[in-house]
């Protein structure tokens, strides 16, 4: 099984103790999301993970675990967002220039084909209008050329639990427009600087078809991926839990919502920043889940836990600011 952690929280920024105790005990308990009563055994022993996919805005606490992953035996590969929006929008991410030494540094430790580059979502509004993107895009390109083999965008989209965060950025005179010409007038010219790049550019469930750009669809749970960099061969189907334009292939998600400490305005997986806040403070390193304490017998008798070897939270262990 392909394991994603995650698309509903930062794992490696805010949650590698966690992590690693999970992969030392060979296993992590994780509620259904609309359900807490039903929960998850999720094996994460390394004969039973096909591959992890990290979603991040910053692997760097990782770092330091990345040999013990490799000596396992373990397959992984990095979806990592830059995308430098003004603080009004992304108010806590990781500052420009330390988001991409922190790239550089992970494309040269495992390179370029497992660390993809997002730049997703883009915002359409009067302080990200298609000029800024265009040069954005283009700065971030340009120092990134070499360290990375493939780019990934989408357009923003309208979530129920941002909405509420968007109107309150319109209020500031910030509002997000869903604008058909500016994607027209920017798509090939994102398209142009990534090719110049060296740079595959994909979309990610985009729901609008950006072929007639020359932009198309990706799947960033990639099993054809897997098998080119690892040569191993995972389950091929689309994963149904995603929405119908998503290209990903079937993966076990680690993650819980409201955990994320990054307070996008426009975040899918985070309905209250102050929610978020109190599970990160309340969290515990040694628990089977990520928020409170969940656990899950395994599906079968044969024994998957280990002796636990703790990782504890270190302070300071993010290697930005964000306050």
């Amino acid at each position: 099984m392909i394991i994603s952690a995650s698309r509903r929280t930062d794992v490696a920024a805010f949650y590698t103790p966690w992590l690693m105790n999970r992969i030392t005990a060979g296993y992590c308990a994780v509620p259904n999301p609309f359900n807490r009563n039903q929960i998850s055994h999720i094996d994460l022993r390394p004969e039973a993970v096909d591959a992890f996919v990290f979603w991040t805005r910053n692997p760097r606490p990782l770092f330091a675990h990345l040999d013990r992953l490799d000596a396992a035996g373990y397959r992984y590969y990095f979806q990592f967002t830059i995308i430098n929006n003004p603080r009004e929008i992304d108010p806590k991410s990781p500052p420009l220039d330390s988001a991409l030494n922190t790239f550089i540094a992970l494309s040269k430790r495992i390179g370029a084909e497992r660390v993809m580059w997002r730049y997703d979502p883009i915002v359409f509004s009067p302080i990200t209008s298609t000029a800024y993107h265009l040069e954005n895009f283009t700065q971030i390109a340009n120092a990134l050329e070499g360290h990375t083999k493939r780019t990934v965008i989408s357009i923003v989209d309208a979530y129920a639990k941002a909405k509420r965060r968007m109107a309150a950025l319109a209020a500031q005179g910030i509002p997000v427009a869903d604008d058909v010409a500016a994607t027209e007038w920017l798509m090939p010219k994102l398209l142009a600087v990534a090719e110049r790049h060296g740079m595959e550019l994909q979309s990610c469930a985009e729901t609008i078809d950006m072929t007639a750009y020359g932009i198309y669809p990706g799947k960033c749970v990639d099993d054809v991926l897997i098998q080119r960099v690892f040569g191993h061969d995972v389950n091929h189907k689309k994963d149904a839990g995603q929405r119908e334009a998503c290209g990903c292939v079937q993966s076990k998600d680690i993650g819980m919502y409201d955990s994320c400490l990054f307070g996008c305005e426009y975040c899918y997986a985070t309905s209250s920043f102050a929610t978020a806040r109190t599970n990160h403070e309340q969290h515990d390193p040694l628990s089977p889940s990520l928020v409170g304490w969940y656990d899950a017998a395994p599906p079968t008798t044969q024994p998957t836990r280990n002796k636990i070897e703790a990782v504890a939270a270190v302070p300071g262990q993010l290697s930005f600011d964000l306050e």
